[in-house]
């Protein structure tokens, strides 16, 4: 699942509080504002590259109950699914989960979910906070009779148990483990019902759970627990920020967006090509022969300087290339990394610089991840 950036250090009183918001405070959390809730940013006594290090070495546990919950039900539900998001259910069968996109008509990306197909007449799908309730609306104007699209922001929560040691701390917990990469299954925690799914933001072995929001506390208490006994943390968005951004993952609002494509973004294998039908393919298609005219890079840092998103790129004679959309320091290379969107002439190991407050860094054009992938590991 995804998570938005932090709009602003300190969340505003205006933001939601999820189910764990006071254990988060109690607990000397830094809270943010994502996509209108107030969520941890990092956790006390340890910040975010010790959290990051902790999933990348043991276990991390995150809370992102922020993120939406619509469920769309009733007769040929999934068929209606897949003629409206862009990725092919068809390509995958009941208990398993897809990456896909919601897309307006000229292409630009509405938001990115996630979809879980629970049969021909149900599919539960995790939107990004921020965007639940368009895509929610989208959704529900669209439905043909018989098909009803739930929004139950409030009825589920969703923990993170991410890295190598996360198999170790579901079992403790006596919930399965073991399943395929996207493959989620219907459990119960000390009596009540929790599903279990093999998904996740990190680029590590993990898994979500999505208990209902009054069992939220419970299960975070239970599972902290079983973290912190295999050296893992509790960890904030922050964490979640710089290990999407090693593994080249995109976040909406940053490589995703109304103005950016999937097609420029790299995510057209989140797409069904060969689909007759679903919203924004006219344009897409019409954009993927035509090549469009920026694509998406990571870039590598060869000197000083921590990058961030919306830094002007520029070739070694000065030309304009593009725009950094993420950047960070990475706690695993110790360098400075970020994606960018750049000019369709731009090639793997071309080097190129960064201004970062007025001064050139230079940084390699590469490939993302900038890590290895273990999520099937």
């Amino acid at each position: 699942m995804r998570e938005e950036a932090a709009d602003e250090v300190v969340a505003p009183p205006s933001a939601q509080h999820g189910p764990l918001h006071e254990r988060h405070v109690a607990a000397g959390a830094r809270m943010a504002d994502f996509g209108g809730w107030s969520m941890p940013l990092e956790h006390a006594g340890g910040g975010v590259v010790a959290e990051h290090r902790a999933v990348r070495e043991a276990a991390g546990l995150f809370d992102v109950s922020h993120l939406g919950k619509v469920r769309v039900r009733g007769e040929g539900a999934a068929a209606f699914v897949d003629g409206c998001l862009a990725n092919d259910l068809g390509r995958i069968a009941p208990g398993r989960a897809q990456y896909t996109l919601c897309c307006a008509e000229d292409g630009g990306v509405v938001d990115d979910l996630i979809a879980y197909l629970v049969g021909d007449d149900e599919v539960f799908t995790v939107p990004n906070a921020a965007n639940a309730a368009e895509v929610a609306r989208r959704l529900r104007e669209a439905a043909p009779a018989g098909v009803e699209v739930l929004d139950e922001h409030r009825e589920h929560a969703v923990l993170a148990v991410q890295g190598p040691e996360s198999d170790g701390v579901l079992h403790a917990l006596g919930l399965p483990v073991g399943a395929d990469y996207m493959g989620w299954v219907e459990a119960s925690w000390r009596g009540r019902p929790v599903l279990v799914c093999r998904t996740g933001y990190t680029g590590e072995r993990g898994y979500e759970l999505v208990p209902r929001w009054e069992d939220a506390g419970d299960l975070w208490d239970a599972a902290l627990e079983q973290v912190r006994a295999r050296d893992g943390r509790a960890c904030g968005l922050g964490a979640r920020d710089t290990l999407r951004t090693e593994m080249g993952y995109a976040l909406h609002g940053h490589e995703l967006t109304r103005e950016i494509t999937p097609v420029q973004a790299r995510t057209g294998w989140a797409v069904g090509w060969d689909k007759p039908a679903f919203w924004g393919r006219a344009a897409l298609v019409a954009e993927r022969e035509a090549g469009p005219a920026r694509r998406a890079w990571g870039l590598l840092a060869e000197g000083r300087g921590v990058l961030r998103s919306g830094l002007p790129v520029e070739g070694a004679d000065g030309t304009p290339l593009g725009t950094t959309t993420s950047g960070t320091f990475s706690p695993t290379l110790g360098v400075g990394i970020a994606l960018a969107l750049l000019d369709p002439g731009v090639a793997r190991d071309d080097v190129v610089a960064v201004d970062v407050r007025g001064r050139s860094v230079r940084c390699r054009v590469v490939r993302p991840p900038f890590v290895p992938d273990r999520t099937r590991a």
